[in-house]
């Protein structure tokens, strides 16, 4: 993960994000809260408390903060990045709502045992693949013994997808995953983990259909993809 190549984006992030994912016909908004909103039935699903402790990995400028703080108003949320320029952007975006702290893209500053959820969103596409199982690892040091985590991605088997990527500025370096090689890393690393789940079949145009994405998620079509593995007890 490179510091500079996330900090000369951060202030025009938003602005070339939405240009980005205009095909779909949603904004940024509407991938950032159904993402959140995702988590927040994992997180009821695995049981785990509503004042919970919660990681976002790779945050940027804080896009998930306000629908954290919505959907989970007693969470204690950690807001974790390689860029400086983003975090401060989010620190002042969301004075008082959340951490924000820096790390080097190596090794995660924070104690072992300390979160229950750790979130990330579409982040380790971004990240070189042989750094991939060291900061899984450190995700699994730091999470508390039947803490998830859940992690967001682009599925490269979604054409679409696959075309906004290579149109996009900030994903110039990045290398998309498949969902079953991400569960396999899981897997590798300690963590138990379910299947991958598949998300955002329709555009806005078809946004009646997308009822029946709760039937589909096992289908491998979806723009985008999350997978879920808690750590062991």
């Amino acid at each position: 993960m490179n510091e500079a190549e996330f900090d000369k984006f951060a202030k025009e992030y938003k602005k070339i994000h939405q240009g980005v994912v205009g095909a779909s016909g949603e904004d940024v908004e509407f991938f950032s809260e159904y993402k959140v909103r995702d988590t927040v039935q994992c997180i009821k699903k695995y049981g785990l408390p509503e004042n919970l402790s919660i990681l976002d990995f790779g945050s940027g400028i804080g896009g998930s903060v306000p629908y954290f703080l919505k959907y989970l108003p007693q969470c204690q949320l950690t807001c974790l990045d390689v860029s400086s320029k983003s975090l401060k952007i989010g620190s002042v975006r969301f004075k008082g709502k959340a951490r924000f702290a820096h790390f080097d893209g190596q090794q995660i500053p924070l104690d072992k045992d300390t979160f229950h959820a750790v979130f990330t969103a579409c982040v380790f596409h971004h990240i070189p693949t042989v750094s991939h199982e060291k900061l899984v690892k450190e995700i699994h040091r730091i999470l508390k013994p039947g803490g998830i985590f859940i992690a967001f991605e682009h599925n490269p088997y979604n054409f679409l997808t696959v075309r906004a990527v290579d149109a996009c500025p900030f994903d110039e370096n990045a290398i998309l995953i498949r969902g079953r090689d991400f569960r396999r890393l899981l897997q590798k690393t300690g963590f138990v983990s379910d299947m991958p789940r598949y998300r955002i079949f329709f555009p806005r145009p078809l946004k009646m259909l997308r009822f029946f994405e709760r039937f589909m998620n096992w289908i491998p079509l979806g723009a985008q993809y999350y997978v879920i593995a808690q750590k062991s007890v």
